[in-house]
């Protein structure tokens, strides 16, 4: 059914390190989630990396009430849930757009070695597309089973098709899976799953919403980010509180 799990989705996600989910979104949701991602990143500041790959919002759902709806739906955290198999609280947001023919590959990487935590191992990402992605538009590819690697994990330039695999070079013969998404539909993936999104070749923005997950109990690491930065937090701090609430309400 749209919007649920297959009954081996769990199995094939903790295998994989991904899952595609169809419909977790109903079209009329989508077409209001996309209107204001679309005015979101005509108002908020984007975050670039290096050149210009995608248009990159960050807590969205702490400037805008309706993108606030999406990042908190409970359709998205009880999916997060079920696949990760622990309780989860959400890091933060992103409105990621590739704009037509401007934006360039994402290139591969891992997320967790960009994020200030420790005591985390079950992350997990909600990248729910707005519009549908096709290969052109910039969908995803995973290589699977990746998340299972005990090596070392490291942050890399997203631009270089070069710079992961020359330090994981135990990946470069590996599956690649690309997943087309339509608008509604949205993958989950680990943390420590290597992927990438190809660049936007048509002539339309790829539009899409990412709500990252990090474990319960997950705490700072000391690391700058972008959004610990201003919390005066220091190393060892739980992070947790109204900033950083539970993804579903626990029961009692």
């Amino acid at each position: 059914m749209p919007g649920e799990l297959a009954p081996d989705a769990v199995e094939d996600y903790r295998r994989n390190g991904f899952a595609r989910i169809p419909g977790v979104l109903a079209p009329d949701e989508v077409a209001r989630f996309r209107e204001a991602a679309l005015v979101a990143a005509e108002r908020l500041p984007s975050r670039r990396y290096k050149g210009e790959p995608f248009t990159q919002l960050v807590n969205t759902w702490q400037a805008d009430p309706t993108l606030a709806e999406l990042t908190r739906h409970p359709r998205v955290a009880a999916l997060a849930e079920a696949l990760a198999g622990a309780p989860l609280r959400l890091w933060h947001d992103q409105v990621l757009i590739k704009q037509p023919h401007r934006s360039t590959a994402t290139e591969l990487h891992f997320d967790a070695p960009y994020w200030p935590h420790t005591g985390a191992h079950d992350w997990i990402t909600a990248w729910i597309a707005l519009v549908d992605v096709p290969v052109e538009r910039g969908c995803m590819t995973f290589l699977p089973g990746s998340h299972h690697r005990s090596a070392e994990f490291a942050g890399v330039d997203l631009e270089d098709p070069a710079a992961l695999l020359a330090t994981a070079p135990d990946l470069v013969y590996s599956e690649r899976v690309t997943l087309p998404l339509r608008a509604g539909d949205a993958t989950f993936h680990h943390g420590h799953c290597a992927h990438m999104a190809t660049p936007n070749l048509t002539d339309e923005p790829r539009v899409a919403h990412a709500v990252i997950f990090m474990d319960a109990g997950t705490r700072f690491s000391g690391a700058e980010h972008p959004v610990t930065e201003p919390l005066g937090l220091a190393a060892g701090d739980p992070l947790d509180g109204e900033l950083f609430p539970r993804a579903t309400v626990p029961a009692d």
